[in-house]
């Protein structure tokens, strides 16, 4: 959240391996922050989220090595 603006809420998606995955929508409507909850850089609030089987919230660092961030 920003304030008292929540910037990404209720999404979902799954993205299998060898797949292309394009992530698009208007201005402000919350793909940056999603991308940096999803690599490590941010984290969510709420929910839960997983990257090659690692876990947003407990393996951040992970994430990163594997992604090359």
């Amino acid at each position: 959240m920003f304030g008292d603006f929540t910037a990404v809420d209720a999404i979902t998606f799954e993205v299998k391996k060898g797949e292309i995955f394009g992530f698009l929508g208007a201005n402000g409507a919350g793909k940056t922050t999603a991308m940096k909850m999803l690599i490590g850089i941010s984290t969510p609030t709420s929910g839960e989220a997983q990257v090659a089987g690692f876990d947003v919230y407990k393996n951040a660092e992970d994430i990163k090595k594997i992604l090359g961030i």
